[in-house]
């Protein structure tokens, strides 16, 4: 019998490496995934100018970003927008100043794509073989009323899937194929498959941190290379002995303990870049 649904996960066209360099961009999911990249010794750089929702300012962080990572996952939260009123333009923050400066209003699928596929294509003008994920954020949107939080997840849903091959022509020679862009179903995975409240926070809205750890492990099964995963074997008893709170820190055993196990993961990092 079985007592769930479970997502399907369809393998991408390229694995993740050890130490891999990385740039997650959106929204808050993306920072909690983003720093798990960081802490298992992924050189991920993740949202290096604040949280950022919506398809535009997705688009905005990527154009003033200079790096050129080889994997690129892109998390999207919502397709409402602000612009300040004086100039038009889209802001990615609005930095408390009052709302009456700025007018809300809601981008089409068409306007999503859009941003989606100028940011593609930002991104191969600097790596023709940058890989791009797709997520949108399970998080739902309380201010807007969960009605209109599912109909924000689908419109991004449905600019996301006019991305994916071939209807999209994700390689640089401009032929279709299922490499350089593709979708990991976070979303789905969060609402079909722990559908239970007690893979939420308390404030029922936000993951839990069993439901991301859950969602990492789905990425290390099925993005990974099996080096990889290897390296994530290896790191793990010296991550835990450097994350270890010693009773005396200050005594000469715990110095050398920690100096080795310093060492070790040196050495450990050393063998993979």
């Amino acid at each position: 019998m079985e007592f769930r649904t479970v997502v399907d996960i369809a393998k991408p066209d390229f694995l993740i490496e050890p130490c891999e360099e990385m740039l997650f961009v959106g929204s808050c999911f993306a920072d909690s995934i983003g720093r798990r990249f960081v802490e298992e010794k992924f050189r991920a750089t993740v949202n290096p100018f604040g949280t950022m929702y919506n398809p535009a300012s997705v688009l905005h962080t990527v154009e003033r970003l200079a790096s050129r990572p080889r994997v690129v996952f892109i998390t999207l939260g919502t397709n409402h927008v602000y612009r300040l009123r004086e100039t038009g333009e889209i802001v990615d923050n609005c930095q408390k100043r009052p709302q009456a400066l700025f007018s809300e209003e809601k981008l089409t699928v068409d306007e999503c794509a859009d941003y989606l596929r100028r940011t593609v294509e930002v991104l191969r003008s600097r790596r023709p073989d940058v890989n791009v994920v797709f997520t949108v954020s399970p998080i739902r949107y309380r201010k807007y009323g969960y009605h209109e939080s599912q109909l924000s997840k689908a419109t991004l849903l449905l600019a996301i899937d006019s991305l994916m091959p071939p209807k999209f022509f994700d390689k640089p020679s401009g032929k279709a194929g299922r490499g350089g862009v593709c979708y990991f179903p976070a979303y789905e995975i969060l609402m079909d498959e722990l559908r239970d409240y007690r893979f939420y926070a308390d404030d029922m809205l936000h993951p839990s941190s069993l439901a991301v750890e859950y969602i990492w492990q789905q990425l290390v099964g099925h993005y990974f290379s099996d080096a990889a995963r290897q390296f994530l074997r290896e790191w793990a008893p010296l991550k835990a002995a450097l994350g270890h709170r010693p009773f005396n820190p200050d005594s000469d055993d715990y110095r050398r303990f920690l100096a080795d196990t310093q060492a070790k993961a040196d050495a450990l990092l050393a063998r993979y870049l």
